[in-house]
């Protein structure tokens, strides 16, 4: 497919098909990767912790939600750093 190059201010850009954005899973952002003389695009990062709450609740439910380090820390104790 090709694309002509636009005018957007005193940038430029190209516009890319509604349908193609949709194939890539490309919502919002997205990273740009330049690679020798070509432009990759790919689709921007998540919102990072986004699920956290869901996964969590399904854990609890598994039994998989123990502490793996403990949740008490001695503060006195010797060679004990922040």
């Amino acid at each position: 497919m090709k694309a002509a190059i636009v005018q957007i201010g005193n940038s430029r850009g190209i516009r890319i098909p509604k349908a193609i954005l949709e194939q890539c899973h490309m919502e919002k952002d997205v990273e740009l990767i330049v690679e020798a003389d070509s432009i990759i695009i790919k689709p921007g990062r998540q919102e990072p912790r986004k699920d956290w709450g869901k996964h969590f609740k399904r854990m609890n439910e598994t039994g998989d939600d123990s502490l793996i380090i403990p949740d008490r820390i001695d503060l006195a104790a010797k060679g004990w750093e922040w």
